[in-house]
């Protein structure tokens, strides 16, 4: 029984991580919009006189081809498409490492040859705002967010487990991974404010303290998903910076 041919003509990509193969060539893992995340063959483009060596890296909008059979197709053509970096391929040197964490993340949590398109279009908002400067803390939560709504993992930030009641403003909840929200019996550090979680629901944040509820309780969640294992930005990040910032 032969196998079904796997191609793809032009289709919008990111690549989210390559690594050497044989001499010239690469293996590159790839994010595609129509067909998710796909591991392609690059031949010859370690190559001195490669065209594709300058466009696959990460964080340039790409148009690209493939075919062939298995887990790993053949990267066939490549171009620079339009999309939120175009003019200026890559991310400020500030934001690069944030660029590797939404990475990261995509590698770790996704799987191969699953589509997610609205995921896909998410991580593109989210490079484009890390690529336009400022702080990258309210993207990265977006995305995170988003990330776990594809994942299955979504959480309901605007109701009370088990009660239903809405959410408080003015109140103070913790959230348990894999459950949901409940109201803080102690105002400790675990808890965070109503308001954080409403501004997380809408994908808006009006203070650094919103933020930082926000990031506690998807760091939580991602946490939950990754099943213990450790994200290397995140080792890097305390490396660097001397904390956990993400």
């Amino acid at each position: 029984m032969s196998r079904a041919v796997r191609k793809a003509w032009m289709t919008r990509a990111w690549v989210l991580h390559h690594r050497p193969y044989r001499d010239t060539s690469r293996i590159v893992e790839a994010f595609s919009r129509e067909q998710g995340r796909v591991t392609l063959f690059a031949r010859g483009a370690r190559g001195p006189r490669s065209r594709t060596a300058s466009l696959l890296q990460p964080f340039v909008p790409l148009l690209v081809s493939w075919r062939g059979h298995g887990d790993a197709a053949q990267l066939t053509a490549v171009d620079l498409a339009d999309g939120p970096t175009t003019g200026t391929p890559g991310l400020p040197a500030g934001a690069v490492m944030s660029g590797f964490y939404l990475n990261e993340l995509i590698l770790r949590l996704t799987t191969r040859d699953d589509p997610h398109p609205d995921l896909f279009d998410a991580y593109s908002t989210a490079l484009g705002a890390l690529a336009a400067g400022g702080t990258p803390d309210a993207p990265l939560r977006v995305f995170e967010r988003r990330l776990l709504e594809e994942l299955g993992y979504g959480v309901d930030l605007e109701v009370e487990m088990g009660s239903g009641r809405a959410i408080d403003p003015d109140g103070r909840y913790v959230y348990r991974a894999g459950q949901g929200v409940a109201p803080a019996i102690a105002d400790g550090s675990g808890a965070v404010a109503g308001r954080s979680l409403l501004s997380l629901a809408a994908g808006r944040f009006a203070a650094p303290a919103e933020l930082e509820d926000a990031r506690r309780v998807l760091r939580a969640a991602l946490d939950y998903c990754l099943e213990g294992r450790e994200l290397a930005t995140r080792a890097v990040a305390r490396a660097v910076a001397g904390k956990e910032r993400r």
